[in-house]
């Protein structure tokens, strides 16, 4: 089939909120480290990697050559029975988790490993209300789209109850109309009070993404997280860190987000990189947390042997290459280069965010007049201009105003230069158009 037939086929059998990037989708057929191929021959340096997931580059040998293997012992199980990989990549894990976190629950999503943690929180401590964040975001089922603060992911109007959103750490658009530093970080002291204005005085936990991802890449300043844990712990909340994007070397330097803040989750979600494409979600608790759940629960897909393989292989190229280091060293260039475009093309850049390779730029009307009206028609024109010169993108932002720029860890810094001189042209042929 030609690329015509499957748009048309993809049209015509799959959902319509099937969303697609592109005026004309592109059909995917192949990949290799940073770089996919379409169905018409057409090569693009890939730096949004299945949102965030081809964590070590697409096709990876070893992460290849391991499920191989372990698709010739076998496929799949459920949790029902313990395997070699599941109880490995339990135990690797706990090694590489935030001290303390040692107790793994394996799902096939960051949906379910939300749910698992939302469920663990609200068993241990014996209360139902959880605490979220505006532009959060947390998956595709009820209880996640009720966490989720972004009314375009919400699909149905039911909401489950007991879920209250705080302020989200949003810099640029501060929702107090303060600047950071001067603001001494007042989103975060707000949660006492809608703690007590909003809730029973007591809450189950805090679910925060320490990059808020589908929000548009919301980088919080250094004392947003110490400063809500902290509160949250005093009325009783537990802190869940949803490490979905940020796990696994994202932000540079670290293994995870909340490392970045000095933080220690009570309860961490993971998934996407975990498995460099394949489905895995982990949600990983302390021993105590743990002892707290006394009914019985299964996974049926959760801890998947093939999935668990890629896992174990994935960790171990990040480890053995030094990928956390060299995440933070590429993710330097590649923020600098995004500033240098700030610099050049100052009406539609409005801000540049983010940690590592995780970096988003916010597209405004004219930031030179002041004017930070969302423009995501310019967003739309720079996802077409730099299709056509072989570069492949994300965005998001409750306004989809925001490029989300997410390559592989596995990165090279000749790629990077690539990426800056492809947008550095689409920005160009964008305001000569204006």
């Amino acid at each position: 089939m030609d690329s015509n037939t499957i748009r048309q086929k993809h049209r015509d059998h799959l959902l319509r909120c099937t969303a697609n990037y592109y005026e004309q989708p592109l059909v995917i057929v192949e990949g290799k480290g940073c770089y996919v191929t379409d169905l018409d021959g057409r090569k693009y340096l890939d730096f949004f990697g299945g949102i965030l997931t081809v964590s070590i580059g697409h096709a990876n040998e070893r992460v290849n050559g391991a499920i191989k293997i372990q698709l010739d012992k076998i496929t799949h199980t459920s949790t029902l029975y313990p395997t070699l990989p599941i109880v490995t990549l339990a135990e690797k894990l706990a090694s590489v988790c935030p001290p303390g976190l040692s107790k793994c629950f394996f799902t096939a999503s960051g949906t379910e490993a939300d749910e698992t943690a939302v469920m663990l929180a609200q068993v241990h401590t014996g209360r139902q209300e959880i605490i979220a964040l505006r532009h959060g975001y947390s998956g595709r089922s009820l209880l996640a789209q009720s966490l989720t603060a972004h009314s375009a992911f919400r699909a149905i109007q039911t909401q489950v109850a007991g879920i209250k959103h705080a302020l989200a750490p949003y810099c640029y658009r501060c929702p107090m109309g303060r600047t950071y530093p001067a603001c001494e970080v007042a989103c975060a002291k707000d949660i006492e009070e809608l703690i007590r204005t909003t809730t029973t005085g007591s809450v189950a936990a805090l679910l925060v993404e320490p990059i808020q991802g589908v929000g548009g890449f919301i980088t919080p300043p250094k004392e947003y997280l110490p400063t809500a844990v902290e509160i949250v712990r005093k009325y009783g909340g537990l802190f869940i860190c949803d490490e979905v994007q940020t796990g696994f070397g994202r932000t540079g330097g670290k293994m995870w987000g909340c490392e970045q803040y000095g933080v220690t989750p009570d309860i961490m979600t993971m998934a996407k990189g975990i498995a460099n494409g394949m489905p895995l979600g982990a949600t990983v608790t302390t021993p105590e947390i743990d002892a707290s759940m006394k009914h019985s629960s299964i996974s049926t897909f959760g801890g998947n042997p093939v999935s668990c393989a890629a896992a174990l292989a994935t960790l171990a190229v990040i480890e053995e290459e030094h990928l956390l280091k060299h995440a933070a060293r590429t993710g330097t260039l590649l923020r600098g280069g995004l500033e240098e475009l700030q610099r050049k093309h100052p009406k539609l850049i409005g801000d540049v965010r983010g940690m590592g390779l995780m970096q988003a730029i916010e597209l405004v009307v004219d930031e030179t007049q002041g004017n930070r009206t969302p423009n995501p028609q310019a967003t739309l024109a720079l996802f077409e201009e730099t299709r056509k010169r072989g570069l492949l993108i994300g965005k998001g932002g409750l306004h989809g105003n925001t490029i989300r720029i997410a390559p592989p860890l596995t990165v090279s810094e000749g790629d990077v230069a690539a990426a800056i001189r492809i947008l550095d042209e689409s920005f160009t042929v964008i305001t000569a158009a204006r």
